[in-house]
Formats: structure tokens, sequence, C-alpha cells
């Protein structure tokens, strides 16, 4: 097929052969490059510190997102000293799990300072693109993982124009030619995520209609629906349904639903799940805290770690909220809530994924679950679920 393209276009040069070629790859073809086995997507993020062997179950893995580099002067690089002997350490998984896919992801919360300026003129995006190459190659990469948090709007402070909707798109839509080129000369796949905020808010600043024609994911974020630091009342902060008591009527079924009547199929959205958990302090004993005024605590975030630590101390109880499918925990003595993923809620949204037809799920991140426990249940709950036919519908 490639040579009778190529003999269409022999007498218009080869240049304008390989942009047919690459702008044919934009378009459908990602769609039918997903994988029929459900993704599993861990974010690894060291945090400066240098991962050992061992550090990382490769098997129970499909992608891993190296968090998280950064953008400086309008180019990607390292986010920390550590990045370059911890890429070695991971892209060496691939001898245990061929099939492994490793990607770096940059900006994240705090480093998604650059994105506007670097999305914003032609000449930027192709600074930014080929220096995304070259990291690719240095570190014998996967792909690209963009987390831009978020366009349109400030996220953690950061600059943020009206036009970064339209340039988002086209800052995708030059990284993914630009790979397709790559792709051809090194036979090499090479993978485009995007980490999407879960709300409408993500929805109205962004073009995904246009813009998931790019990707091979969106690793939604489906989690943070309620924090201490935000709301002054308590609420499951990652759940699959929505409870009819919930005052916000968030959920994840909610967000894949938006993101499906956004035009992004239900085959490149990947589900994420929260290795953490939010707490509350001061709230009161009704409804065992669910839905109840609160005060952000000393410790707001949780790793799961922490969370199984307290599943053993004195008046501590764990509650199950059936509508939402999500667990909370509750002591009446300390006056402290915390919402959190288990492997009862974890399996329950692995199911989802696979019943609606998901790409798979995500999740962040993996050092917070040390025990592997949700990971496990991630993997057997895959397995099951997979052997059941997708519903598409809702």
């Amino acid at each position: 097929m490639i040579a009778s393209i190529r003999a269409a276009f022999a007498g218009s040069g080869s240049r304008v052969f390989l942009l047919w070629v690459s702008l044919a790859l934009c378009a459908a073809p990602l769609s039918q490059r997903a994988a029929a086995a459900p993704v599993v997507t861990g974010y690894v993020f060291p945090q400066g510190r240098q991962i050992a062997p061992g550090d990382v179950d490769a098997g129970k893995l499909t992608r891993i997102n190296y968090a998280f580099a950064r953008i400086q002067d309008g180019r990607i690089v390292e986010g920390f000293p550590s990045d370059a002997v911890n890429l070695a350490q991971i892209t060496a998984l691939r001898r245990q799990n061929p099939g492994l896919a490793v990607l770096i992801s940059v900006g994240g919360w705090s480093w998604s300072d650059g994105f506007s300026d670097v999305a914003r003129t032609v000449q930027n995006r192709k600074v930014f693109v080929e220096s995304v190459i070259d990291f690719l190659r240095r570190y014998q990469l996967d792909g690209l993982d963009v987390d831009w948090e978020y366009p349109g709007q400030a996220g953690a402070g950061h600059p943020f124009r009206s036009a970064d909707k339209q340039n988002f798109t086209r800052l995708l839509k030059d990284l993914r030619v630009r790979f397709s080129q790559e792709e051809m000369k090194s036979h090499h796949r090479l993978y485009l995520t995007i980490a999407a905020g879960a709300s409408q808010d993500y929805l109205e600043h962004t073009e995904m209609t246009r813009a998931q024609r790019y990707v091979d994911a969106v690793n939604l974020m489906t989690y943070d629906y309620y924090g201490p630091a935000s709301d002054p009342v308590t609420g499951n902060h990652s759940p699959l349904m929505t409870d009819p008591a919930d005052p916000k009527a968030v959920s994840a079924d909610a967000s894949v639903r938006a993101f499906m009547a956004a035009g992004v199929p239900a085959g490149k959205i990947v589900l994420g799940i929260p290795f953490y958990g939010r707490m509350w302090s001061d709230v009161p004993d009704v409804q065992h805290g669910l839905f109840q005024p609160g005060k952000p605590a000393a410790t707001g975030d949780l790793p799961f770690s922490t969370v199984r630590t307290m599943l053993v101390g004195p008046g501590v109880t764990r509650f199950w909220d059936a509508a939402a499918q999500v667990p909370y925990l509750y002591n009446p003595q300390t006056r402290e809530f915390v919402s959190y993923e288990d492997a009862e809620s974890a399996a329950a949204k692995c199911r989802y994924a696979v019943r609606h037809g998901l790409q798979g799920v995500m999740f962040w991140s993996y050092f917070n679950d040390p025990s592997r426990e949700l990971l496990g249940a991630i993997t057997e709950a895959l397995t099951g679920a997979s052997a059941l036919p997708a519903q598409h519908g809702y």
C-alpha cells in the first residue's frame, strides 16, 4: 500500500509524501491502534529519590508514565537529578515485560507553568516538539504524556491564555505529526497521551472533539472531586457512580459520559484510580461524617499505605457508600473523615472500564501502594472482567 501511495505522489517530492502520510496517521488510525487487552497505566513519581531494582512490578503494568519532566526555556528537560538513572532502571523493565511502554510525563500540577508559552506560536511548538524527540531518543522512551494542568486555567497559579483552548489542540497535532514521521524512520511506535481534568471546566477550555484525534489515550483524572482545601463539606473524592445524596452530584461515570459527549471515544478513555485518600477534621458524627461540614486536616492527602494503618487504629470504622461504590473512614472520637480507594472500589472501577469499553485504567501514583494491594486488585479484576463482553451503552 505504501508503495502505491508513493507512486501516486512521485511527481510531488518526498516532502509532500511524508506530510501526507503524517497527516493520514493523525486521523482515524489511532482508534485502530488501541490494545485489545485493558491498559494498566501507572504513574511512577519517585520525587527525586533513586529507584532500586524490584521497586516496580513490570509484569502488572502496560504503560509507565514517569513523572515528571518540566519545561525550561521552551524545551522539555529532566525534572530531578536522579531522572537519568531512574529512566534507565525503568526502561530495563522491558526485559521482564516486552510489552511494557515507558512514557515521560511532562508538567503536572506544579510544573505546568511553561505550556501556555510553548503552545502559543508555530515556532515555539516546533522548538518544544523537537526537544521532545531528542528526549525520547536520549532515554529510549516510547512516548509522551502531556499533563497540562490546565489549558485556559491557572491551575496552581500558572500563566494561561484564552487561546490555550485552540493552542492545546495545535500542540497535540504538531506532536502527533512529528511522532508519525519519527515512527516511519525508526519503526518504533511512539505513544502520545494526555492527563485530563475530569471536570466540565476542563471540557469548556479544550476542544476535545478535535484534540482526541491526535492522542492514543486520555488519562481521565477521575479523583479529587472533593478536597479538604477547597470543599468545606466532606465527600467521596473518587466516586465511581453518583450518590443521589451528593450535593455536587459528581462521579467518574458522569465524567466519562461528559467526555464521550464531547467527542472522545470510549476506547481512548483511561479511567483514573487514586492510590491516596483525602482527610477532613472536625467532622460531626452525622451519617458517619459523609457530606458533612469539616475542616482541612493537618495532612490532607494520605498515601494508601497510611490509610491502611489507620484501619487498625482505635475508633476508626470503614464504611461503604453503596451508591458511589467507594469506601470511607470515620472516627467519632477524633472527628476525622477520610475518603479513599481500596481493593474493593478499585476492582469496581476496573469492571466498569471493561464493561463500558474503555481503554483501561490508570493510577496515581505507584509508590503510594508499596504493599501492591491495589495493583493486585486491579490485575485480578481486569483479568476476570475481560472475559465478559463490553457494553458500550449506559
